[in-house]
């Protein structure tokens, strides 16, 4: 399939005259062959026009109707079978197996999605029948269920060119809640966003979805997503990236006449807490998780372990000397772009110029363009505390170890915190017991809390959340991964007195769904 750096607005491919751009290979330096453009506010507007005129037919489709358009979504993608892996290995220099393995991921929660439609549960359906008996006044016939906002505005992610891009959690998330969707493609991969748009486009024609169901504009200035936020026809916006760019569009859609939520997830320093039993019992195989977590992908997962922390100790002097002689003979590839490496390099300059860090070790250089070195820093928790730099997130591979001098000290850095996506603690039963206090803070500072594992890695399933307090997110009540992610895109209204003709079949009296629902305080299906 020829890659044509067209804009795709309801199922039209469009040409664009706006200022060219081109991916790069950050492993060759090297600027891919086909030109993109930015989109002008005329098609920002087409899109959203579109999308607003589908989203009154879309909205009406069944359950099934919608899950049927997000299997096929899902058949389309991997139709495009090699095609689409070596263009993403082309434009992020990610290896054929990271992105066989996010393409599985990225089909499987469509598929989520879908079954989760089929079962109907998510609308949280909820009735209270009339008692016109009731003294002193009759109760009225009350019923309430989740319905979508309207038209969203994804923003694609660098570092997921596919689970958190085109067709990523936050489309998936969307189209399921019955809404329709722009995405503004991330300009670091156009040429893989432009594959799996055209997929969603075939899905929907092949599943009969209204047009402007999907489209797809692409950018690489700050320009075409402000235009794409403010437009008073987008309802909700879903976004992965830095905390710059997500305050940006959150501050944005809160000055519109209308503000609408912006879904942000701008990323985090996940501290790590490696507790005493824990680090006495299993010093090396902490050292050597923690490492292979840091270095994983280049550092560039929003979960990577920004942050270890552990009480001063023989114990801890040993697990540093494991950690460090693990980063300097590890050999990192290359970075998504050649400005995300410079960014990184910027970041841990200024870190080793940081009063009362030092550098205490460094990978090895691959020879690509996107350079990066893995990098382990030392420094204590009073400094930590002192020094408001070493709380921002390093987008890259590295991480930083603070002592701590007793359990109080510990404790302190803990309170401390800003709000991040997860916490790790490795630890005992006995630390666990004795650390319980510990544990309450950071529930507070977190969206995912694990117990002797590390951060990196993200299982997409009911339960999961992928949040947290700000700054990691703009909203710590949702999560941008698992099924939950549907009540972002949707909003509750209730139905009072309607006869049950006219009610959604989702809350008619003979449930001809067959979903559970709250029914007069009683669960039941």
């Amino acid at each position: 399939m020829t890659i044509t750096g067209e804009h795709i607005i309801a199922s039209t491919f469009i040409k664009s005259n706006g200022n060219a751009f081109q991916a790069t290979n950050p492993v060759t330096g090297e600027a891919l062959p086909t030109d993109f453009h930015e989109a002008s506010e005329t098609e920002i507007n087409q899109a959203a026009e579109q999308a607003e005129a589908a989203f009154l037919v879309y909205r009406k489709k069944s359950g099934t109707e919608k899950a049927q358009f997000l299997e096929k979504i899902g058949e389309e993608i991997m139709n495009l079978d090699d095609e689409l892996i070596e263009r993403g290995q082309q434009e992020t220099g990610l290896p054929a197996g990271r992105l066989q393995g996010e393409r599985g991921r990225t089909v499987n929660q469509l598929k989520m999605f879908a079954q989760l439609l089929r079962d109907g549960w998510w609308v949280n359906a909820r009735i209270d029948t009339a008692q016109p008996d009731r003294e002193p006044l009759p109760k009225p016939d009350i019923r309430q269920m989740q319905i979508a906002l309207g038209p969203v505005g994804i923003f694609g992610a660098s570092n997921f060119p596919l689970a958190f891009s085109v067709a990523g959690g936050d489309t998936a998330s969307a189209l399921a809640a019955g809404c329709s969707v722009v995405v503004k493609g991330h300009p670091a991969h156009p040429g893989t966003g432009e594959l799996v748009g055209r997929a969603i486009v075939r899905a929907a024609e092949a599943t009969g979805m209204p047009k402007g169901v999907f489209s797809l504009v692409q950018g690489a200035t700050v320009a075409v997503g402000q235009a794409l936020v403010k437009h008073p026809l987008i309802k909700a916006v879903g976004f992965t990236g830095s905390f710059r760019g997500g305050k940006a569009l959150f501050d944005a859609a809160n000055q519109r006449a209308e503000p609408i939520p912006v879904y942000a997830e701008m990323g985090s320093i996940n501290p790590v807490f490696v507790l005493p039993g824990a680090l006495h019992e299993r010093n090396q195989q902490i050292a050597e998780g923690l490492v292979g977590s840091v270095t994983l992908g280049v550092g560039q997962f929003c979960t990577n372990p920004g942050l270890v922390a552990s009480l001063a100790s023989e114990d801890t002097e040993d697990f540093l000397t494991k950690v460090q002689d693990g980063i300097a003979a590890s050999e990192t590839g290359a970075m998504l772009t050649g400005r995300i490496s410079e960014a990184y390099r910027e970041s841990a300059n200024r870190m080793k110029q940081t009063r009362g860090v030092d550098a205490a070790a460094q990978g090895r250089s691959a020879d690509v363009a996107a350079v990066s070195q893995a990098l382990v820093f030392r420094s204590t928790v009073q400094n930590f505390v002192e020094q408001e730099n070493l709380a921002e997130e390093v987008f890259g591979p590295s991480t930083l170890h603070v002592a701590a001098q007793n359990k109080d000290e510990l404790l302190a850095l803990a309170q401390q915190l800003d709000g991040h996506l997860t916490a790790t603690l490795h630890a005992t039963d006995d630390d666990l017991r004795e650390y319980a206090d510990l544990v309450g803070i950071l529930e507070r500072k977190v969206g995912r809390l694990l117990i002797n594992g590390f951060p990196t890695g993200v299982e997409v399933c009911h339960s999961m959340v992928h949040g947290g307090p700000y700054p990691a997110t703009t909203d710590s009540r949702t999560t941008s991964v698992g099924t939950l992610a549907i009540q972002r895109f949707s909003r509750p209204v209730c139905y009072q007195n309607f006869p049950d003709f006219a009610l959604p079949d989702e809350l008619k009296d003979d449930n001809p769904l067959d979903i559970w629902r709250l029914f007069n305080g009683e669960m039941l299906r």
